[in-house]
C-alpha cells in the first residue's frame, strides 16, 4: 500500500501515548523524517490507491486523494509521476488546502528524470481537409491565439514575411495621414503601397496588427484584432487602444499586418478564421503534428489571500509544454489611474499587466515556500514562470526555459505604498532562450518588479527583442515604498539581447532609488554580456543598445567585475549614483578577476544546453 514508509508500531513513550490520545501528532525530528510515497502513471487508474503497483492516473487525482490524507501529515509526501505524456484540458489548481503541514513538504517529481513526466497544454489538431496547393483546413471546436506543429511554434501568416523563424522583422511603418491626428492610438495611418489592394473591397475581419507604439520609440508592443480599413483616408481603426500614439517627431511606428488567408504562402504559417470556426494551415512537414492549445496556464498555484497561502509545495523535474496567448494584448492601462482602483500611486496602473493578461505557464499567487526545480517549459503562450502579488520565498531553479511568448520569468510585487508582500525568493541556474516570442516588447529572460530581498545567480539569458534582466519600479515612487531593494545579481551571462528593440540594456533597472542618499543596496557581480545590436531587418529607428542601462534614476547599485561587448550606443549609461568596481567601460579593467568559468549555468544543470547538444 501506498503510505508512510518506516513508520513505528510501537509508541515508545508515555508523551507519545498522551499526544495520540490528545488528537495531535507528535512532531518527527528532521534526522529522522521518512517520505510517504504516492504514484502517478499515464497507465494509471481512476480505481488506484496511488501505490507503485496501482497507480493514479493524473496529478488532480493524486492532489484530490492527499487533500484528505495529509491533515496529520508526520513525513514529507512524494509523489512520484511515472515518464510520459499528461493532457491538461483545464488548468491544474493547487489551492491552500494543497499546502504541507505539520513543518512538512509535498513535492510532485517526475520519478524517472528531468523532463520525462510532461505535461501538454495542448491537443492534436484533427479532420485536416486539402484546402488548395500544400494548404489544408480544418474545422475547430474552440479558439486559441497560437499554434505548434511537432514541438515548434507556427507563424499567424503575416505581411510582410518574417525574415527567418526566430526574429520578428521585418516591419512596415506608420505614418501621419492628417497633421491633427499625431495623437491617436486606435487609427494607424499606412502607406497605400504597404497594404494588399484587395482589402478594399475585402477587408478580413479576423485581421490583427502587431506594434511597436510609439513612433519611434521601440518599448511595448500592442497585438489588436483591426475593426475595419477606409482606403480613402488610408487608416485601420483598431479594436482597442494601442499604449502609444503611432507617430512622433522622429518616426512612424514599425507594424505587421497578421491573421489574413490571403498571407498564408509559406511553410509553418496558419491562419485562424474566427467566425467560421475555421483553421488553415500550411506545415513544414507533417499536417498530422499541429498541436493547438487548450489552456493558457498548466499549474496554477494560488491561496485564498495573502493571509491564507499555499506553502510547502514543491513541482521537481516536470517537463510543461504548450499553452495559449490571448485575443488582443497591451502592455498595461493608458495612463495613470485607469484600472479603475484607487491606489498610493495609481501611475503604476502603466507598469502592471492589466488583469486579463496576469498568467504564465506556471502561475503562483498567494504563496511562501514554493519550490520550482528542475523543470523544463517550453512553446508558452505568454509568461513561462509569473509570481503575480503576495509571494515570499519561492524558488526557481536548475530549470529550462524555452520558445516563451513573453517573459521567462516575471516577479510581480503588490502596488507601491501598499505592502510589502513578495521578495525573499531565490532564482538560480536556470537557462532561458529564445522569449518574447509573441510579445517582444518589454520582454526579458527574468524580470523583477516591485519586489526585494531575492538573489538572482547563474543564469543564462540568450536571444531577446529587448532584456535579459530587468529590475523595475517607478520613478515617482517614495524610498519608503520602494520595495525593488536589497536584490543580488551574480555570475549571469547574457547573450542576445536587444534584437528587435532600442532605449534599453541587456541588464535595465528603472525608476530604482531616485532620490538621495541612494543606498546601494542592490548588486550586481561577476556578469558578462555579449554583443548587443539589433537585427538589421528591424529597421529599428530609437535610440541604440546598451549593456547597462539605468533608466528614470537607476541609482542604488554596486557594479563589481562586468564585461560588456560590441554595443551601438554606451556599455553602461546611468547617473553618477551607484558604484562601479571593475568593468570594461572604465580605464583599468583587469580581466583576471572575472570567474569566466563559473558565469551562467554550472555543471549541475540537469539539461542539455540548447544548440550544444547532450
Amino acid at each position: 500500500m501506498a503510505g508512510c514508509k518506516g513508520e513505528p508500531v510501537i509508541l515508545r513513550s508515555v508523551g507519545a501515548i498522551v499526544l495520540l490520545l490528545g488528537g495531535l501528532t507528535a512532531p518527527t525530528p528532521a534526522a529522522s523524517r521518512q517520505n510517504c510515497d504516492y504514484h502517478v502513471s499515464p497507465t494509471g487508474s481512476d480505481r488506484g490507491d496511488g501505490s507503485a503497483r496501482n497507480p493514479w492516473k493524473s496529478i488532480e487525482q493524486a492532489r484530490d486523494h492527499l487533500r484528505a490524507k495529509k491533515n496529520h501529515q508526520t513525513c514529507d509526501i512524494v509523489v512520484n509521476v511515472k515518464a510520459g505524456d499528461y493532457q491538461v484540458d483545464r488548468t491544474i489548481e493547487f489551492t491552500e488546502a494543497d499546502s504541507g503541514q505539520n513543518g512538512h513538504t509535498i513535492t510532485y517529481r517526475s520519478a524517472d528524470g528531468p523532463g520525462k513526466a510532461r505535461l501538454l497544454g495542448a491537443r492534436p489538431l484533427t479532420g485536416w481537409q486539402k484546402y488548395k496547393d500544400d494548404i489544408y483546413k480544418t474545422k475547430i471546436d474552440r479558439t486559441f491565439y497560437t499554434l505548434f506543429e511537432d514541438g515548434k511554434r507556427a507563424t499567424t501568416a503575416r505581411h510582410p514575411n518574417r525574415t527567418s523563424d526566430d526574429l520578428w522583422s521585418p516591419y512596415l511603418f506608420s505614418v501621419l495621414g492628417e497633421p491633427e491626428k499625431e495623437a491617436v492610438r486606435q487609427w494607424l495611418y499606412f502607406k497605400p503601397e504597404d497594404v494588399p489592394v484587395e482589402w478594399d473591397a475585402d477587408f478580413d475581419e479576423n485581421a490583427q496588427v502587431v506594434v511597436w507604439s510609439g513612433g519611434s520609440w521601440s518599448w511595448f508592443t500592442d497585438t489588436v484584432p483591426l475593426g475595419g480599413a477606409d482606403f480613402r483616408k488610408n487608416f485601420f481603426t483598431l479594436d482597442h487602444w494601442a499604449r502609444y500614439s503611432f507617430v512622433n517627431s522622429r518616426s512612424g511606428s514599425r507594424y505587421f499586418l497578421q491573421n489574413t488567408l490571403r498571407f498564408l504562402d509559406q511553410p509553418g504559417e496558419y491562419y485562424f478564421d474566427f467566425a467560421a470556426g475555421e483553421v488553415y494551415y500550411w506545415p513544414r512537414t507533417s499536417i498530422d503534428k499541429v498541436m493547438a492549445p487548450t489552456v493558457k496556464t498548466i499549474l496554477s498555484v494560488k491561496g485564498s489571500s495573502p493571509e491564507q497561502r499555499v506553502r510547502n509545495l514543491s513541482f521537481d523535474g516536470l517537463a510543461l509544454q504548450y499553452s495559449d496567448f490571448v485575443d488582443w494584448y497591451r502592455a498595461g492601462w493608458i495612463s495613470e489611474g485607469d484600472s479603475g482602483y484607487e491606489h498610493k500611486y495609481p501611475v503604476y496602473d502603466r507598469q502592471i499587466e492589466m488583469p486579463r493578461n496576469r498568467f504564465g505557464m506556471i502561475t503562483l499567487e498567494n504563496t511562501r515556500d514554493i519550490g520550482l526545480t528542475r523543470l523544463h517549459l517550453s512553446d508558452s503562450g505568454f509568461m513561462g514562470v509569473y509570481l503575480l502579488f503576495a509571494n515570499e520565498r519561492v524558488r526557481v531553479s536548475d530549470s529550462l526555459l524555452e520558445n516563451i511568448g513573453a517573459d521567462g520569468i516575471k516577479v510581480e510585487g503588490g502596488y507601491p505604498g501598499e505592502g510589502d508582500i513578495s521578495g525573499h525568493h531565490t532564482i538560480s541556474n536556470n537557462y532561458i532562450h529564445h522569449v518574447g516570442e509573441l510579445v517582444p516588447g518589454d520582454a526579458a529572460g527574468i524580470e523583477l518588479m516591485s519586489t526585494g530581498n531575492s538573489t538572482v545567480s547563474h543564469i543564462n539569458v540568450k536571444h531577446s527583442a529587448r532584456y535579459g534582466i530587468s529590475l523595475e519600479v517607478r520613478p515617482e515612487i517614495k524610498d519608503e515604498d520602494n520595495y525593488a531593494r536589497n536584490n543580488s545579481f551574480s555570475y549571469i551571462k547574457l547573450e542576445e539581447t536587444g534584437l528587435d528593440s532600442g532605449d534599453m540594456g541587456a541588464f535595465y533597472t528603472y525608476g530604482v532609488s531616485n532620490t538621495e542618499p541612494h543606498l546601494r543596496d542592490n548588486s550586481v557581480e561577476q556578469m558578462v554580456i555579449t554583443d548587443v545590436i539589433n537585427d538589421p531587418a528591424g529597421a529599428m529607428p530609437d535610440s541604440g543598445t546598451r549593456g547597462v542601462h539605468m533608466d528614470a534614476g537607476g541609482c542604488g547599485f554596486t557594479f563589481a567585475n562586468i564585461e560588456v561587448g560590441e554595443v551601438s550606443d554606451d556599455k553602461y549609461q546611468s547617473y553618477q549614483c551607484n558604484e562601479v568596481t571593475n568593468a570594461n567601460w572604465q580605464d583599468g579593467f583587469d580581466a583576471s578577476k572575472m570567474e569566466y568559468d563559473k558565469i551562467g549555468v554550472t555543471s549541475a544543470f540537469p539539461y542539455p544546453i540548447p544548440g550544444q547538444g547532450a
